[in-house]
């Protein structure tokens, strides 16, 4: 746990910078690009509404007692509204470093990358540092995670070992409330995005994709499914012209089953402490999960790596985060699948609105330049 805490904060800061950076092709695809992202951030914030409202009515964290669990909490619970817009601003980016504050962290991050696509040329050297230095955190993170193993046997037995096999039902009881968060976003809420934006027929997207859902779910990895969803979009009458965009770039910034692992994850350890968010630390909590989805790597396991910064922001503590370390492949095999979804229907939308997309080959028509993609 003390290696992942160290890796937090570079962690973050060089997946958010290369993560808005890498959005350069939005002036050229203009009016593409700017509705692709405002889609993602759509359906984020539709997820992370449908996992508090789930996880509120649920409330899988309810009858465990995380008494005995060491809890320092420096967030304060009654933020006025002003207050917690100002505070998201750094004063002093070092400070907030030294003292954990992601939330600052992530802003500066976040403009910093918008300015190195706006001067794209200018800073091609600094830009290329925080590509290479992303790089060289991922692969330290990578190494670390594969000690995860030992550490989330010691964790768990820990924690069983203090608050007994009680905490199995909660457990339980949170996979099924994430599982059933993702089931409405992908099953409701995406197919009435498609149907109203498109007028296609959902159940024929999810028939033909059926088979990059089935390798999403296997290989739990965004970055993975990449070429098999580009190709079977081809398949389904998606013009590259939108595709090649938006699939990598889903990859980067559509994580909505993270969001909603995420907020299911906070609310699970709130309600085992036995604390209520008032309304600015859940706009608190809401807006750092939305930053935190522009710079996940589309990696396994990536979303609970992350979740360290998020409950860092809740003012939670991180000795938790073992927990959802025992049992993240389990959850991470649905929410990989969800964003998988999630990514190509918004490109089927986009498509569609911006005229790429052949509606007669997506139900059923041969393609005319899929032979030509092919080759």
């Amino acid at each position: 746990m003390k290696l992942i805490k160290m890796m937090i904060i570079p962690l973050v800061f060089c997946s958010i910078v290369v993560g808005v950076s890498s959005i350069s092709d939005v002036k050229t695809l203009g009016k593409i690009g700017g509705n692709t992202i405002l889609l993602y951030l759509i359906t984020t914030a539709i997820a992370i509404i449908i996992a508090l409202a789930i996880s509120n009515m649920l409330q899988p964290g309810l009858g465990l007692n995380f008494a005995g669990v060491e809890y320092g909490n420096k967030a304060t619970m009654n933020q006025t509204f002003a207050d917690t817009m100002l505070n998201i601003i750094p004063e002093n980016l070092i400070e907030s470093m030294a003292d954990g504050e992601m939330v600052p962290i992530i802003i500066f991050a976040t403009l910093v990358g918008i300015f190195l696509t706006k001067f794209k040329e200018e800073t091609k050297t600094v830009n290329n540092f925080f590509k290479e230095a992303n790089k060289l955190v991922m692969e330290i993170t990578g190494f670390i995670m594969k000690f995860a193993p030992i550490g989330i046997f010691c964790l768990m037995a820990k924690t069983f070992g203090s608050l007994g096999f009680d905490v199995l039902i909660p457990l339980l009881s949170f996979i099924g409330c994430v599982i059933l968060c993702l089931a409405i976003q992908m099953f409701i809420v995406y197919p009435i995005i498609l149907i109203s934006i498109t007028g296609l027929d959902p159940r024929i997207f999810y028939r033909r994709f059926f088979p990059v859902m089935l390798f999403a779910f296997n290989s739990c990895s965004s970055n993975a499914t990449i070429p098999i969803n580009l190709e079977k979009l081809y398949e389904l009458g998606v013009k590259s012209e939108v595709s090649s965009f938006s699939i990598p770039l889903g990859a980067t910034i559509n994580m909505d089953g993270t969001s909603i692992f995420q907020v299911c994850a906070v609310m699970f350890t709130a309600q085992a402490f036995g604390i209520h968010f008032g309304p600015q630390m859940m706009l608190l909590i809401i807006i750092t999960i939305m930053l935190m989805s522009i710079g996940t790597p589309g990696i396994p396991s990536a979303g609970v790596v992350t979740l360290n910064t998020v409950m860092l922001s809740a003012g939670l503590p991180l000795s938790t985060v073992g927990l959802f370390l025992g049992i993240d492949h389990i959850v991470n095999m649905f929410r990989i699948v969800s964003n998988v979804v999630g990514d190509a229907i918004r490109t089927i939308c986009v498509s569609f609105k911006n005229g790429y997309i052949d509606t007669d080959v997506y139900n059923g028509k041969k393609s005319p330049y899929y032979e030509e993609y092919k080759n």
